[in-house]
């Protein structure tokens, strides 16, 4: 039963510190990456399709990206979609090929996308203790059933706290990451 409970807790932690990497990807860093694109939706023949499974996204460049649609009537959509975006960019098209130029990041923008990273980091954190609390929980209840002794509560508490500790910093180590990231011209 608690080895069930640190397993599940383990694991819950660990995909939160996954979605924060998920998350971060998308947070431009001056450089181009076929992620920022990957939350886009398309409206595909009146379905709303994620960019990727209407059209090729290849980094050309440093600072570019190119999508290539596989249908060419759908060059219109894509556009719409990519200007509709929290993206901020604007699409250079040339026949059926789509061009995104990642402009250079001032200072000012890379300090509020580092307060975007760091309140991500944060969110993480609070869902981190969230499943720490839950876990916990589940530990009194044990103990409130007679399952377990009150040593196996204490030090189960305190294994709990040390894998709540290990995923905090896991998320530090994030977000510190892709700051550096940020910051770096």
């Amino acid at each position: 039963m608690l080895n069930d409970i640190k397993k599940d807790t383990q694991t819950r932690m660990a995909k939160s510190v996954e979605a924060l990497k998920h998350t971060l990807v998308k947070v431009r860093t001056g450089r181009a990456s076929s992620a920022l694109v990957d939350h886009i939706k398309v409206n595909y023949h009146g379905s709303d399709m994620p960019l990727n499974q209407v059209a090729s996204v290849v980094v050309s460049d440093a600072r570019s990206l190119t999508i290539t649609p596989w249908e060419k009537q759908i060059v219109g959509a894509i556009e719409k979609a990519i200007l509709g975006s929290d993206l901020g960019l604007t699409p250079n098209t040339a026949g059926t090929t789509i061009r995104l130029n990642l402009p250079a990041l001032t200072e000012e923008r890379r300090r509020d996308l580092s307060k975007v990273v760091h309140s991500e980091g944060e969110d993480s954190k609070v869902a981190i203790r969230n499943i720490r609390r839950d876990a916990n929980q589940q530990i009194k209840e044990l103990l409130k059933e007679k399952l377990i002794s009150e040593d196996d509560e204490r030090r189960s508490e305190d294994e709990i706290q040390k894998i709540t500790d290990s995923a905090i910093k896991d998320v530090d180590e994030v977000v510190k990451a892709k700051e550096q990231e940020l910051m770096s011209v």
